[in-house]
């Protein structure tokens, strides 16, 4: 063996507890190679250190964009102790035994707002060969790339006096993922920045675990919490928890699902949500009254639902949903003493989140076998303006108030969707038939009462005029719905027999 000592290569740009991982590295023996501003800051606490250039015999260039991209780093790194010992002699390559590197903070900068040259100087490019290089060689190598790994790595170097192939494993592939995602993290900026609109040929999912889950839809699956990226955009990671069990996987999607749907409104709004569908959504400007309206919608499958607001939980509203039992609330905060009454549901969980964000443009996938759907969200809408009345008789106010509010429930049904609607609040809902006269029939069935006059919303057009058939039967005057059948002129005879009115929106809001 030509080297006594062992060698670590130290570049990175958190410097965070840097000093003391490199003091403890030097107590157990190691010689430290570094370079730019890192080497300076551990110059500047005392560390003898050894200038990366100094190895290369080659000066750091182009502003530092050039530093460790060397064959004596690169062979340092990666030459296999019993096979490249001749060449690494020949060719005088450090032998490099550890590699501490963190990466330029690509994903910190694009966050905010910045110019196009920030975003490509904060492109890694030496810091992620040299991961890779480290993770390659985990057989003798190790690869640290983040801080709280420090401290590990320095207790098994004092108990063990090295560091053992299961560790080198573990962090040679926490190296390889850290790297997979800050790839994707430019790609997707990129193609944002120069493409738009346009779908990407290659289409990346990365996300880093946020925590671990109890468990998926059933007990007996594996689950855990991930976080793709940052947006502006509301999410349940932004959310503080109060009270209650851990967030469960059906639990993340119901507040995904009810949080979306409150979005949709700026008047003060309550949406209650169960399996990802509403059970109830009204707005009031009392938001007590709100929840008691949507409460009354659906006042059996309630109970084990969700409960969203846009407004904050005063204390009656509290003692309200204190008379059942939800899984969760969220809202953008809770008057004084709201939340102890919550808490009287031992298992409640309570959930906070000040800004209420409505959805940014981007895509949402859907895993099948072998395959990914990628899709763009649907965030149209479709208002006043983009109404074509069909029928004999124009909606009136009251009636075009009903359809406006149906109409922004509807999107957020499982197909085929009907919502039946009041100017402020939802009445009936019918969710994710085969058949869509028979979502109609169920609408009706849970409403029982408020369906005369009201307005019934569709997310696709009515293939056949049954469903105004068995809408007259509840009451319905007036209909909202995309068009587009082959047989709308028999669903707008029908509509006329029976006095409604009708309009289309030429949107279809299909939730499969």
């Amino acid at each position: 063996m030509f080297q006594l000592s062992q060698k670590a290569l130290i570049s990175v740009y958190e410097k965070s507890g840097v000093v003391d991982f490199a003091k403890g590295l030097v107590e157990n023996g190691f010689e430290i190679i570094s370079s730019g501003g890192t080497a300076s800051v551990l110059e500047e606490n005392g560390l003898e250190v050894q200038r990366v250039s100094e190895v290369t015999g080659f000066p750091e260039i182009l502003d530092g964009r050039v530093k460790t991209l060397h064959p004596k780093i690169h062979g340092g790194i990666l030459y296999r102790t019993g096979k490249h010992e001749k060449e690494a002699e020949e060719h005088a390559l450090p032998m490099l035994d550890l590699v501490a590197v963190n990466l330029y903070p690509f994903e910190d900068v694009v966050e905010k707002e910045h110019e196009l040259e920030e975003a490509i100087e904060n492109i890694d490019i030496g810091g992620v060969a040299l991961l890779r290089a480290g993770a390659k060689n985990h057989d003798r190598v190790t690869v640290v790339t983040e801080p709280q790994d420090y401290r590990p790595v320095l207790d098994e170097l004092e108990e063990e006096k090295e560091v053992l192939l299961e560790t080198r494993i573990k962090l040679a592939l926490k190296a390889f993922q850290k790297t997979a995602n800050y790839d994707a993290a430019i790609s997707q900026y990129m193609h944002q920045r120069f493409v738009g609109g346009k779908l990407p040929e290659f289409y990346h999912v990365v996300g880093e675990k946020e925590w671990d889950l109890r468990y998926g839809e059933n007990p007996n699956q594996k689950a855990a919490f991930y976080r793709s990226k940052r947006v502006e955009e509301s999410s349940v990671l932004k959310a503080t928890q109060h009270h209650g069990k851990q967030l469960s996987f059906n639990n993340i999607l119901d507040l995904e699902a009810v949080m979306d749907m409150v979005k949709e409104f700026k008047r003060p709004t309550v949406a209650a949500v169960k399996h990802t569908n509403p059970t109830g959504v009204a707005s009031k400007e009392d938001i007590t009254e709100a929840y008691k309206l949507a409460h009354r919608c659906d006042p059996v499958s309630i109970y084990g639902g969700i409960v969203g607001t846009n407004r904050t939980v005063p204390v009656e509203m509290a003692e309200e949903i204190d008379k059942i039992f939800v899984e969760a609330i969220i809202a953008p905060g809770y008057e004084d003493g709201a939340i102890e009454v919550l808490k009287n549901k031992k298992n409640i969980r309570i959930m906070e989140l000040p800004e209420w964000i409505k959805e940014s443009k981007g895509y949402t996938c859907q895993w099948v076998t072998e395959g990914l759907l990628v899709q763009e969200k649907n965030t149209e809408t479709a208002g006043r303006d983009d109404y074509e009345v069909q029928s004999q008789r124009e909606p009136d106010e009251d009636e075009l108030k009903a359809m406006e509010f149906g109409w922004k429930v509807v999107k957020h049904v499982k197909s085929n969707a009907i919502v039946f609607s009041k100017k402020d609040h939802v009445v009936g809902i019918g969710a994710g038939q085969m058949s869509r006269v028979d979502s109609v029939k169920i609408a009706h069935m849970k409403a029982k009462t408020e369906t005369e006059g009201a307005a019934m919303a569709s997310d696709a057009f009515f293939p056949f005029r049954d469903a105004v058939d068995e809408a007259e039967k509840a009451g319905i005057k007036s209909v909202i719905q995309p068009g587009g059948s082959i047989r709308d002129d028999e669903v707008i005879e029908a509509v006329d027999e029976y006095d409604m009115s009708m309009v289309f929106t030429g949107l279809r809001v299909f939730k499969h």
